[in-house]
C-alpha cells in the first residue's frame, strides 16, 4: 500500500436530500500534485471543506495524514497549509506581521519564527518588502505572501484552492515555479483549478468531479489519451456550417460546434487540414488534444452558474 496522505471511501455529504457530495473515493499519495477539477457546483468545495474537517461527512470514513477527519481535525491541520481561493490577509499589518502572527497560531516562538522569515520572504519573492503594508502590494504579490504564510508551520500537505485565479501570466508562472519547488521538497500538494492547462502542467494525477461523483481519475496524459482523438482542428467563419457539412462531418472523428466556433476531433487531420486549404475564407487552429478537451467533453459545455 502506498503512502497516503489522504485516504477516503465513500465519502459522501448531504444537505437535506441533495447529496452534494455522492460517495467519492480518494488515495493521494505522498509527494503527489493532486488535482481535484471540476465545473461550478460539482462538490469541490464541499470535498475540500471535509478535507479541512471543517464540515462533517454524512458518510464514509476520511484520514488526512494518517489522523481520521473530523475527529483529529484539530491535530491533522497542525501539519496542513491552506491557500484560500481569495487572499485575507490582515491589512492592518505589515507583510513580517502577517507571517509572525499566522505563525503564533501554531504556537511558533517569535525567535524560531524570525528565523524562518528569510526563506519565506524568498519563496514569496518579497524580499524587499519585509516591511510594506499590505496595501502597498499588487495582487500577484498579495497571493505570493498568502502562500508563503500557508508555509509557516512546515506543513506535509497544502491545499491550493485557485491559486492563480486573477493573476497576470508572470505571476502565474512564478507560482507554477513556486509550486514545483514544493514538490521537490517532498511536500503533497491538493490543487482545484479553472485553467486546465495549469492542471495539465503540475498534476501528477487528476480527479474530474461533477454533481459529486468522481467521474475519472488518472495522470493528465493518460486521461487526454484515453477519452479524447489526439489532433484537434478549430475552425470559424463565413460559411462554416455549409463547410461543415460537405467535409468536417465526413473527414473528421468527431464534431462539436461551440458559439462560433466548430471544433474538429480527429485521429489523422491530414485530410481535413487539406479541405480547409482550399477553402481560404476559413479561419482554423490545429493543436493537439488537451485536458481542456476531456474537462469539456465530460462534463458538459453548457454554462453552470
Amino acid at each position: 500500500m502506498p503512502d497516503l496522505i489522504v485516504r477516503a471511501r465513500g465519502l459522501s455529504k448531504r444537505y437535506g436530500d441533495k447529496a452534494v457530495v455522492d460517495g467519492i473515493d480518494l488515495n493521494i499519495e505522498r509527494g503527489q500534485c493532486f488535482g481535484l477539477l471540476g465545473p461550478n457546483g460539482a462538490g469541490k468545495t464541499t470535498t475540500l471543506k471535509m478535507l479541512l474537517g471543517n464540515t462533517s461527512p454524512s458518510a464514509g470514513e476520511l484520514t488526512v495524514l494518517g489522523l481520521p477527519v473530523p475527529a483529529q481535525a484539530r491535530r491533522m491541520r497542525e501539519r496542513l497549509g491552506i491557500v484560500p481561493q481569495f487572499d485575507n490577509l490582515d491589512p492592518d499589518f505589515s507583510v513580517v506581521e502577517n507571517l509572525r502572527t499566522y505563525g503564533s497560531f501554531f504556537g511558533i516562538k517569535r525567535r524560531e519564527m524570525d528565523a524562518r522569515l528569510p526563506a519565506l520572504l524568498a519563496f514569496a519573492a518579497l524580499e524587499g518588502k519585509a516591511d510594506a503594508s499590505i496595501s502597498e502590494l499588487s495582487g500577484g504579490m498579495q497571493r505570493r505572501l498568502t502562500m508563503a504564510r500557508a508555509l509557516v508551520n512546515d506543513p506535509d500537505l497544502v491545499i491550493l484552492d485557485e491559486p492563480t485565479t486573477g493573476l497576470d501570466p508572470q505571476a502565474r508562472q512564478l507560482i507554477w515555479r513556486r509550486l514545483r519547488q514544493l514538490l521537490g521538497q517532498g511536500k503533497t500538494l491538493i490543487l482545484t483549478t479553472h485553467y486546465m492547462d495549469e492542471a495539465e502542467r503540475l498534476c501528477d494525477r487528476i480527479a474530474i468531479v461533477d454533481r459529486g461523483r468522481i467521474l475519472v481519475e488518472d495522470s493528465p496524459p493518460a486521461l487526454i489519451r484515453q477519452h479524447i482523438e489526439p489532433q484537434v482542428v478549430e475552425v470559424y467563419g463565413p460559411q462554416l456550417e455549409v463547410w461543415c457539412e460537405e467535409f468536417a462531418q465526413a473527414l473528421a472523428s468527431r464534431v462539436e460546434q461551440v458559439g462560433e466556433t466548430l471544433f474538429c476531433y480527429c485521429e489523422d487531420e491530414t485530410a481535413l487540414l487539406r479541405s480547409l486549404a482550399d477553402h481560404p475564407a476559413l479561419h482554423f487552429l490545429h493543436r493537439r488534444a488537451n485536458l481542456e478537451d476531456v474537462f469539456l467533453k465530460l462534463t458538459g459545455k453548457e454554462l453552470r452558474e
